[in-house]
């Protein structure tokens, strides 16, 4: 596994872990109620859910890079379209708050592991974003791999996680946070907008040239 591949899959899985989305909205709600260690909890239990996701999305993208480059490109294609719609949908949003939960969990972690295992809009951006990061490194995927991927997935995760749970943890943070949230969904949504370019990018070329 070459440094690049090494940067990208960490990259992945921090970027999967710290973008603003139902998760992150849901700790911000139960840090702001109970605090940092509920919302560590939450976040522990949360991520459950996240390799569960991350580990079923890096099995579909080394599945298609194996069944041949065709099969990539066009899961690289479409995760691309998804997240430019994601980008925009962000950038024209208008509220943020809809996301979180409804007062504090009682019990965080179970709540984490049951939030993050029936999110449904985990998959397909776990498939997005790791596509677009992974597209220009695609010939390097392979089967034996996959440990690893998962692995390093997993430690970008948990670096992600640990900077939410010392922002949720500090009052200034989390308040410019909330007081900002609409901004920093916009700025995510510019950044989703770019990864879906990288991604199109990559796979467009490769399924022109296969038709011609």
């Amino acid at each position: 596994m070459t440094a690049s591949l090494l940067l990208a899959v960490l990259a992945s899985g921090f970027i999967y872990g710290i973008t603003p989305g139902p998760g992150v909205l849901a700790v911000f709600g139960i840090g702001a109620a109970r605090g940092r260690r509920a919302g560590a909890g939450f976040l522990c239990g949360h991520l459950l859910g996240d390799v569960v996701w991350c580990s079923t999305a890096l099995v579909a993208i080394v599945g298609a890079r194996e069944i041949g480059s065709s099969a990539f490109d066009v899961l690289g294609v479409l995760s691309g379209l998804y997240l430019f719609w994601l980008g925009l949908r962000a950038i024209r949003t208008r509220s943020t708050g809809s996301d979180a939960p409804q007062g504090a969990a009682r019990q965080p972690f179970w709540h984490g592991i049951l939030f993050g295992l029936t999110n449904p809009k985990a998959y397909p951006v776990a498939v997005a974003t790791f596509t677009a990061l992974l597209s220009s490194r695609a010939e390097l995927l392979t089967w034996s791999m996959l440990p690893w991927l998962i692995l390093l997935s997993f430690l970008g995760g948990v670096v992600a996680y640990a900077i939410l749970i010392g922002v949720v943890g500090a009052r200034q943070i989390r308040t410019l946070y909330q007081r900002h949230e609409l901004a920093i969904t916009r700025v995510c949504g510019v950044m989703f907008i770019g990864f879906a370019i990288n991604a199109l990018v990559h796979a467009l070329p490769g399924l022109i040239s296969n038709k011609g």
